[in-house]
């Protein structure tokens, strides 16, 4: 028995688990993407547009407002253009997410090794 997580999980658990919208979040294709590139300066909503290839701008906008509601980036709209920036809230999260994402760079190998045995258990793997 996990000491986070008591048994049996239930769907109200579930529902009302803080983990479980953050986790939803960072998980999303592009939301942890957008993060990184507005915590360096602050971008316009074209510039984030070109920016990112294969990423739509009915995505990005989407994308854009679910950050700005779970308060990781603000928005400043003037007459001549609209802005987002990270906040504090966002600054504090993307280290975490990046150690996440340097996890798997590093242990990318192990994985895929472990995928080939799983789909063939008689495969010879080489050790990296």
């Amino acid at each position: 028995m996990s000491p986070v997580i008591a048994t049996p999980v239930t769907s109200a658990a579930r529902d009302t688990c803080d983990a479980g919208g953050v986790l939803s979040r960072v998980g999303e294709k592009w939301s942890v993407l957008i993060l990184a590139l507005v915590a360096d300066r602050e971008y316009g909503f074209n510039e984030l547009d070109r920016a990112v290839e294969g990423l739509s701008r009915r995505i990005l906008t989407r994308t854009l407002r679910h950050l700005e509601y779970d308060g990781l980036i603000s928005r400043t709209a003037t007459e001549q253009r609209t802005t987002y920036r990270i906040t504090d809230l966002g600054r504090s999260l993307l280290p975490l997410v990046m150690a996440l994402g340097q996890w798997a760079v590093d242990h990318a190998a192990e994985m895929a090794a472990a995928r080939a045995r799983f789909t063939d258990p008689d495969a010879v793997i080489p050790q990296a």
